[in-house]
């Protein structure tokens, strides 16, 4: 049962709905134009165009970039890209709470949207503090007054504290968007009560999020096999004491990831076959691949994917699996001649029978490429807050709906 309140639980015809969104998008720093709609789309097609057939009035709010750097630009275009998608008018204001947008705002007619500044033009938007400290501040003392519900549909930002993804939940009635509303319960089901055996894929470059993963996915019982890849993989394979090639070594201690070894060995002895390290690699000979086992390490050539023996491995593990949760490539993905441990790893999951769940840029990216998106039960498209609720991390966002839900307002 959802501790927090959605879409259902209210009647929104003829409502004023302020709705913060993620269009945080891909930028081309030379032109500013945005790159990559992928946001956008999910928020218009999952919550936006519901809202406006429903009669609401939608009011938007969404941050792009952070002010000083390259993707930090206004979301006039957003706002078109959002029309495009919706084939309906939007309205768009270069105002977030002065007269120009509380004007806007009682203007609207239901069933109409209208987007509002970059909220991060405000300076104080990223400040930290509690919902009630929050709905304090200008923004939200400005808006709340001219709202019937707040709708946070931001997954992707809730593991930010910042005054317009928790704010409102102190005054207003607060509800999940769809987008927040799919992705809690997608998650959920690989990291609360998950269908045994579930097997956690953890790839990539982060190995310090992998640990801490791996530490709390093992420690509370979700996770059965954690299974390693790319760069994290080399790590674990030198935390059991397997000497991997002074350019490897050197690599790991250049990515300042060697500090994590201690912390990989402990896991290890602790969980000893739960966690699955590679028992082959692909080394980069001058452009060429050659596999070679573990036992042949160390190497002066530089490790860029698992070996074969391994993927058969992996993907052993993968098909008897109930639950799969995968976060990050095998190998250096992105040449073709090293693509090979993610491709079929990717594939094995794809293929599996369980409910499976992917996330991060890299392991989207991948596949998309390999043409698996429909066979992939859930692809989040959130980052940070992915990685923070993996960790089983209280999301501040998530956290002031629910509190939100408890709350009895007149």
């Amino acid at each position: 049962m959802a501790k927090y309140k959605t879409l259902d639980d209210f009647e929104i015809k003829d409502k004023v709905l302020l709705v913060r969104v993620d269009f945080n998008s891909e930028i081309d720093p030379q032109t500013k134009n945005v790159t990559s709609d992928v946001r956008i789309k999910a928020h218009a097609e999952a919550t936006l165009k519901e809202l406006a057939e429903k009669g609401a009035k939608t009011v938007v709010l969404a941050h792009q970039g952070r002010k000083g750097d390259p993707d930090y630009t206004p979301l006039k275009q957003h706002a078109e890209i959002l029309q495009n998608i919706l084939n309906c008018p939007v309205k768009y204001v270069d105002d977030v709470f002065g007269d120009k947008a509380k004007a806007a705002i009682k203007s609207l007619q239901s069933g109409e949207i209208l987007v509002l500044e970059n909220v991060r033009s405000w300076d104080k938007e990223t400040k930290s503090g509690t919902p009630e400290d929050h709905s304090k501040t200008d923004l939200v003392q400005s808006l709340a007054p001219l709202a019937d519900i707040f709708v946070n549909d931001a997954f992707a930002a809730a593991h930010r504290g910042h005054v317009s993804m928790v704010g409102f939940t102190a005054v207003l009635p607060s509800a999940a968007g769809r987008i927040m509303e799919r992705e809690l319960k997608s998650l959920s089901k690989a990291l609360e009560k998950p269908e045994k055996p579930c097997v956690y894929v953890m790839g990539g470059a982060k190995a310090d999020d992998s640990l801490e993963i791996s530490k709390y996915v093992l420690g509370n019982g979700i996770a059965d096999f954690v299974v390693v890849g790319g760069v994290t993989s080399q790590l674990f394979l030198a935390a059991k004491g397997v000497d991997l090639g002074k350019k490897n070594m050197d690599f790991l201690a250049k990515k300042e990831l060697t500090g994590l070894i201690p912390g990989i060995k402990a896991l290890m002895e602790q969980y000893g076959e739960k966690v699955v390290v590679p028992v082959d690699v692909a080394l980069d000979m001058d452009g060429k691949r050659k596999e070679i086992d573990v036992s042949e390490l160390p190497t002066e050539y530089p490790i860029f994917d698992i070996g074969a023996k391994t993927v058969d491995k992996y993907a052993k593990l993968i098909a008897d699996a109930k639950a799969i949760v995968v976060s990050g490539p095998m190998g250096v993905y992105e040449n073709k001649e090293f693509n090979y441990g993610t491709k079929k790893v990717f594939e094995a999951i794809a293929n599996s029978k369980g409910f499976s769940l992917a996330g991060g840029g890299n392991t989207i990216a991948a596949i998309q490429e390999y043409g698996l998106s429909d066979k992939v039960g859930y692809i989040s498209t959130a980052g940070g807050a992915l990685i923070e609720f993996l960790m089983g991390k209280k999301l501040p966002g998530v956290v002031a709906l629910e509190n939100a839900a408890e709350t009895k307002r007149i």
